[in-house]
């Protein structure tokens, strides 16, 4: 039966370029969207670029220039990067549009009405200097777990979330100052309303998660949910809906992981969809995922679902939580401040972009912190992609004067291997272990190298033209499947290859060549790479 499939990549902000550890947190989501649209499911996969908040503010100042120009900077770049990269959003926007800023009022006010945000007075870090109140991250603190100089929003060294009792006598970054406590007005929503819900569907859940998300989310229901604020004094944002509150704007973590809803209502608004009922109710025979690193788990396993619930409109909650770990660069950690990371885009701009897909995939950070080097990849391109890959399809389909690939007998062992290869794949992809999923694909190949050798067409062409015909067809046969098998990962490579052998698309069905194919204008898939 055909599910309704909603995939959330986490929303990149609007402040840095998109470096690999970005890619190595999003690629799943366009792995699981190509697959389980070759499974004939409905799929919409959303995104876009989180545009508010006080890093891109802060940005603004130092660069003499507004929050709007950033983000529009980095939207273009972002935009460009994943078209690069071959993500198939159905609808990859911004927050900062009036159809989201719209959409997210209504979903406020209507949470509002409904009783789960409710007003505060409380202490809160103020700097007389510059006459303000003061956000987590314009404060900072010695770091009471490691003891760093770190900004009040999270330690760069250890990774605390420093609580407000810690934020108390830090010091304005903007002007050195002491900070003082004053009592200022928010809103808050009542997360901890809705602990029984989100622990029911946290267990029902979970065995899909990987342990990061497990564990994380485990950590936060066991101390016991607490109440957040929605509203900041900032005066870039979505505005509050509120009367009283025309001096603040919405705290970006509430109005960001929205946008999954909002996008999916502009794609059913646009006709693009049949309705957005169909991704988010229940009732729906459907399923979503959200695709993100570690450091965005709970936002998605709790704050979010808790967004769902509070609408009290039978909405559907988060069934997968796809989080991987970091990727260093060079035995080292990702960091803007070190300015050490590699971007998508200058990778993108040299090498191919499947041999990029499928290195991070294959070499990703999936349960564990992993390493990227410039050195590895060659390896993984030059080793993997283009001598068995590559090579299979080139001695194949470019056999020496070969013009057609005649229709033949397919060999009994290589079609179970092609049966097995999809049955094995296809779990391992629903279990989130797409680098095992990758790497049977790749035992796929090596099996028809080996096959190919064994059988010595070069041979056969002389000697036995059937036994040639055959295991020219075999082989063809298998390069088909691959087609279909190595799609989610290097989709370029899989659509020149269905060029070659006149297959209409890619689908998870077996395919058996049943006509004669003319070889016209074969390419290789790779070029051997050096890295300087």
């Amino acid at each position: 039966m055909q599910k309704n499939i909603l995939i959330g990549g986490a929303w990149p902000y609007a402040n840095n370029s998109l470096h690999l550890g970005h890619l190595a947190g999003l690629i799943s989501g366009d792995v699981l969207a190509r697959y389980h649209r070759q499974n004939g499911d409905n799929v919409v996969y959303v995104s876009g670029t989180d545009c508010h908040g006080t890093p891109i503010t802060e940005r603004a100042k130092k660069e003499g220039t507004t929050p709007k120009a950033i983000c529009e900077h980095y939207h273009e770049e972002f935009v460009k990067t994943f078209n690069a990269i071959n993500f198939t959003y159905d609808l990859y926007s911004k927050t900062d549009t009036e159809y989201h800023f719209e959409k997210v009022k209504e979903i406020f006010k209507k949470i509002y009405d409904n009783g789960y945000i409710y007003e505060k007075i409380e202490p809160q870090a103020y700097c007389e200097k510059c006459n303000k109140f003061l956000q987590d991250r314009e404060i900072q603190i010695t770091c009471p777990e490691c003891g760093e100089i770190t900004k009040g929003d999270q330690c760069d060294a250890c990774g605390h979330t420093p609580t407000v009792e810690e934020l108390k006598g830090g010091v304005c970054l903007t002007c050195g100052s002491k900070t003082i406590e004053k009592d200022n007005k928010n809103l808050y929503f009542a997360l901890s309303k809705f602990q029984k819900e989100i622990q029911q569907n946290t267990d029902k859940c979970k065995n899909f998660w990987r342990i990061n998300a497990k564990n994380e989310t485990e950590k936060y229901l066991k101390e016991g949910l607490k109440d957040r604020a929605v509203t900041r004094d900032l005066d870039w944002g979505i505005d509050i809906p509120l009367d009283g509150y025309e001096d603040k704007k919405m705290y970006v973590w509430i109005e960001a992981v929205l946008g999954y809803l909002t996008d999916t209502m502009k794609l059913a608004d646009d006709g693009k969809i049949d309705s957005w009922e169909q991704f988010w109710k229940e009732g729906n025979n459907n399923k979503i995922y959200m695709c993100h690193g570690k450091d965005n788990i709970v936002f998605h396993s709790i704050i979010f679902n808790g967004l769902l619930l509070a609408l009290k409109e039978d909405f559907h909650l988060v069934d997968v939580i796809v989080s991987t770990e970091y990727l260093n660069i060079n035995d080292e950690k990702i960091s803007k401040s070190k300015g050490n990371g590699i971007t998508t885009l200058e990778m993108l701009e040299k090498y191919n972009s499947d041999s990029l897909r499928f290195h991070i995939i294959n070499n990703g950070p999936e349960k564990k912190d992993t390493n990227f080097t410039l050195e590895e990849f060659e390896r993984t391109h030059n080793n993997e992609l283009l001598n068995k890959f590559g090579n299979l399809v080139n001695r194949t389909l470019r056999f020496k004067d070969l013009t057609e690939i005649k229709v033949a007998t397919l060999d009994e062992n290589a079609e179970k291997e092609i049966d097995k290869t999809y049955k094995e794949v296809a779990v391992a992809i629903e279990n989130l272990e797409f680098k095992n999923a990758s790497d049977k694909v790749m035992e796929l190949v090596e099996y028809a190298n080996k096959y190919y050798d064994e059988s010595k067409p070069w041979v056969q062409r002389k000697e036995d033209i059937d036994g040639f015909n055959n295991t020219i067809y075999t082989c063809a046969v298998i390069i088909a499947n691959l087609s279909n098998l190595f799609e989610p990962f290097m989709p370029i490579s899989c659509e020149k290859i269905r060029q070659y052998l006149k297959i209409e698309k890619a689908t998870w069905n077996k395919i058996t060549l049943k006509n004669d194919i003319a070889l016209e204008n074969i390419d290789p898939l790779f070029e051997r790479i050096k890295i300087q």
